[in-house]
């Protein structure tokens, strides 16, 4: 077990594979994904803990940054690993995950709630056994017909995924901001709508 109060997890959520890449599930990944490259760190596959793990410093602080390799419902068996494994305290945990009751491209950040239906924060809360962590969704919203399930394991439409690169970096920003300077500027900054041109 390696220990440190001041280790950061980062986990993205979304679904492994080929097939799932760029779902509207995957926002998670994406986002998560999007913060490794700009950084320049590598993911490397743990079997033990159960997913792609990155490792890097943001302003002296240790982050780790996470992909379950579990699917999605199953998230909270990986996030569970990493955080018996690395010892970290719920306060520094923060999960990254679609919303699709947000606005497509609004960013949410709490402190803590319930995990509102979505089987992957439902299953992390399982697991740990608390809600007390902070989630910050993306919002794949606007869907108008055909199930739930259909319209996040699809991809993006064209005009989303023109959009999709500046949410992406503006949710990255906000997930530097958490770990530089807290939760209250990070929500400031997340929870304010995007202004549609």
């Amino acid at each position: 077990m390696e220990s440190s109060s001041e280790i950061y997890l980062i986990v993205g959520l979304g679904n492994p594979g080929k097939k799932y890449e760029k779902t509207r599930h995957n926002a998670g990944f994406l986002s998560v994904g999007a913060l490794a490259e700009k950084w320049g760190w590598s993911y490397k596959k743990s079997l033990k803990l159960k997913g792609w793990l990155a490792k890097g410093v943001i302003e002296d602080k240790h982050v780790v940054l996470l992909l379950p390799a579990t699917y999605m419902n199953l998230s909270g068996e990986s996030v569970g690993c990493v955080v018996d494994y690395f010892a970290v305290k719920t306060s520094h945990l923060l999960v990254v995950v679609d919303d699709v009751y947000t606005p497509f491209g609004e960013l949410r950040m709490r402190q803590k709630g319930s995990c509102g239906g979505h089987k992957g924060l439902q299953n992390i809360e399982m697991v740990l056994g608390t809600q007390d962590y902070t989630r910050l969704r993306i919002g794949i919203g606007d869907r108008t017909e055909g199930s739930l399930e259909d319209y996040v394991l699809t991809s993006f439409s064209l005009s989303q995924a023109k959009e999709l690169p500046q949410i992406l970096q503006e949710s990255v920003e906000v997930i530097e901001l958490w770990i530089k300077e807290g939760m209250n500027p990070a929500m400031n900054r997340a929870n304010r709508s995007r202004k549609k041109i």
